[in-house]
């Protein structure tokens, strides 16, 4: 019977582990994140786009694996709805 137990809350630790570690800290994208995406705008509520260039200055000052990450939110269709001109402008620098 213990082992049994033992067992059972193993699994249960195991899945609510997995289940924190998949969501991340500040919402469901990296788009959501402020700290990453604050770069790419002019304003604090991230409203107004900056230029291509300095788009493109803070592109390549992304981690490769940040990039890859907010292409990849990019190309969901309900996250590059709200997040389109950003998500345009993300992929004509990163593929």
């Amino acid at each position: 019977m213990n082992y049994k137990m033992l067992t059972m809350g193993a699994m249960a630790l195991a899945i609510m582990t997995g289940s924190a570690l998949a969501g991340s800290s500040t919402g469901t994208s990296a788009l959501d994140d402020p700290a990453k995406m604050s770069p790419f705008f002019t304003d604090a509520g991230m409203k107004t786009m900056k230029s291509q260039a300095d788009f493109k200055t803070a592109w390549m000052a992304m981690k490769p694996d940040e990039q890859k990450a907010v292409l990849k939110d990019c190309g969901d269709t309900t996250i590059n709805k709200s997040h389109s001109d950003f998500c345009t402008m993300a992929k004509m620098m990163g593929g």
